[in-house]
């Protein structure tokens, strides 16, 4: 029988395909290697909802023959390693996209109106925070979009439904797409981030993107910006950013990602009020948690069962000698 560990329980759609595959299923309520190796010795396949995996933990498991994302992230996986040893990394495409999309809208909002602040402010009896004058219309306002794949465009289309303009920064996205469908494009991130009143970050953590909004850029954003990321930690420095709403450079901030995860409750951004702290939980909603975790089991029972499987972020995987037999 084949097994397929799993470091976290997925939603109960994506536990009823593996069952139903017949497969044995491992939870190790870890994503630590030092933590899954004792199980991943012998497994087929292993879906990481959070933790990562090396090309070191990889060698040592001989049977692996697919690691799963439910998501679309995968800043947690040796890829390179994983390709190199014939093992394709499963990925679930567009399934979170809505809700992520819908996520960075509401921080949006929320930032905007100084949702945060204000509800603090009434919990001790101070109603006159109303007239603090600190939230402000989105209308007609610019939404920078740092990133412009199925979460950025979705996104776009919502908020120029309020009426709001948008920038595109995405160096592997052709200007005439951008501009084709109504939207302004910026080859030069530090442009969006200069005209823009709300920045919203939509891209891999990458070597490249790693720190891309530090303390030069909240520099040059406008006093009344905001920033909101819900793609990954990292992309926003967050010493940065405490400096920045400390010495109030800009408006506010809304962060569904940080770089350490779970966050300390004791970590100097929660100080602030005009920043709100989400679990990232953005693509965390029933319906993405159940079509991610759907499409990972499925794309996991596939390649366990020798299938091709489609939707994987390393095709490349396909071409080692291990396929070919």
């Amino acid at each position: 029988m084949a097994k397929i560990v799993i470091s976290h329980r997925l939603h109960d759609d994506g536990m009823a395909v593996l069952e139903k595959s017949g497969v044995d299923v491992v939870i190790t309520n870890s994503g630590e290697p030092e933590d899954m190796l004792p199980e991943l010795k012998d497994a087929d396949g292993v879906i990481i909802r959070i933790g990562h995996i090396d090309k070191a933990t990889m060698e040592q498991c001989p049977n692996l023959k697919v690691i799963a994302r439910p998501g679309v992230g995968v800043d947690n996986v040796d890829v390179k390693g994983a390709t190199e040893l014939g093992i394709p990394v499963v990925i679930a495409p567009g399934a979170n996209t809505r809700s992520v999309a819908e996520h960075s809208m509401a921080m949006m909002f929320a930032c905007a109106k100084d949702m945060l602040h204000s509800d603090i402010e009434m919990r001790k009896g101070n109603f006159a925070v109303r007239s603090a004058y600190k939230a402000y219309e989105l209308f007609g306002k610019t939404l920078g979009l740092v990133g412009y794949g199925h979460i950025g465009s979705v996104f776009a289309e919502m908020a120029t439904g309020i009426g709001m303009k948008v920038l595109v920064y995405d160096p592997f996205i052709n200007e005439e797409v951008v501009e084709n469908q109504g939207y302004g494009y910026r080859a030069d991130v530090h442009d969006i981030i200069k005209e823009s009143d709300v920045i919203s970050v939509h891209t891999p953590l990458t070597p490249e993107t790693r720190g891309m909004i530090g303390e030069a850029e909240l520099k040059m954003m406008k006093p009344t910006a905001i920033v909101i990321n819900c793609a990954r930690g990292g992309i926003v420095d967050e010493a940065a950013l405490d400096k920045a709403l400390t010495e109030n450079w800009i408006h506010s901030a809304g962060l569904d990602v940080v770089e350490h995860e779970p966050i300390d409750p004791n970590d100097p951004l929660f100080k602030h009020e005009n920043i709100i702290v989400s679990p990232h939980m953005a693509g965390q909603t029933q319906e993405a948690a159940s079509g991610v975790a759907t499409m990972a089991a499925e794309g996991a029972v596939a390649i366990v069962n020798g299938q091709k499987w489609d939707k994987v972020c390393n095709p490349k995987a396909y071409d080692h000698l291990r396929w070919q037999k």
